[in-house]
């Protein structure tokens, strides 16, 4: 349901590499706030909750909420690295808009 790029997983394992945290994961939750309605949360944590879904890109796993996958399902996580910055790009084909910031969208889910 969720993709991750190669960037994406890399930039991931490096934080958690830079953090001393071997073994985390990366929750990815879908938040109230921003300016669209909802913004995307990126936490490391250490292991799943109970209504997570895990998915496992090579040796990290990615956790998700059950809430929060309504809105991600079929939603591409990237990192990009360029001259406006360096940072997470969700391609979420949910979200019916997005702000200037690109950091809070507005979606339509399927519940």
């Amino acid at each position: 349901m969720i993709q991750m790029t190669d960037q994406a997983i890399a930039a991931v394992k490096n934080f958690i590499a830079s953090e001393g945290r071997p073994g985390s994961g990366l929750r990815i939750a879908v938040v109230g706030g921003g300016c669209s309605g909802f913004q995307y949360d990126l936490t490391l944590v250490d292991k799943a909750a109970d209504n997570d879904e895990t998915y496992t890109f090579g040796d990290l796993p990615i956790y998700v909420d059950q809430n929060s996958l309504l809105y991600l399902k079929g939603t591409v996580v990237d990192y990009v690295n360029d001259l406006r910055g360096s940072g997470f790009v969700f391609q979420n084909p949910n979200a019916t808009s997005s702000c200037g910031c690109g950091h809070s969208f507005e979606a339509a889910c399927e519940h």
